[in-house]
């Protein structure tokens, strides 16, 4: 059985964005139109997944899911946006063996434009949660952060046992 302690989870609660992220770029790798049409496919099915998770997670009343899933649903598709869409073109000059061919001028520009977006999702974040004050006790807000990675983990581990068995 393996043990974690803070560290290891910490280690783990950074590399599990990174991971994700370059997961979901390989299917934006090809330009190809059903894989495009299979990509939005898996995503909704991803998404009403997660939906269901975090209703039954959350536990929230009727006049907090009200308020809650309009803000949910504008937070995740802006986090989408910035995770995958403007992230795109990065990647793209991150693949191929591109990066051995970047100046040192282009590297920094690179490295500038991934910063800003990752200060651009974590200021989505933070107003997100500062917006959720307003619909749900402290409480439920713990609970999302920790549905959302409990949710991530599970799909993660969905996607390890559906890979090929050695």
């Amino acid at each position: 059985m393996i043990t974690l302690n803070k560290t290891n989870t910490m280690q783990l609660k950074k590399l599990f964005p990174i991971l994700f992220l370059l997961l979901s770029f390989t299917f934006y790798g090809q330009n190809d139109k059903s894989r495009d049409d299979k990509f939005k496919e898996k995503r909704e099915q991803i998404k009403a997944m997660k939906i269901s998770f975090l209703t039954s997670e959350l536990d929230l009343t009727p006049s907090e899911a009200e308020k809650f899933w309009p803000l949910y649903n504008t937070y995740d598709d802006k986090q989408f946006e910035l995770r995958h869409i403007k992230m795109k073109g990065i990647f793209k000059r991150m693949q191929n063996n591109e990066l051995d061919k970047l100046s040192e001028k282009e590297a920094t520009t690179l490295l500038n434009q991934i910063e800003d977006n990752e200060e651009d999702m974590f200021n989505l974040r933070r107003k997100f949660i500062i917006s959720l004050k307003g619909v749900l006790p402290s409480v439920k807000i713990i609970k999302l952060k920790k549905a959302e990675e409990d949710f991530g983990r599970k799909l993660l581990q969905q996607y390890k046992d559906m890979g090929p068995k050695k």
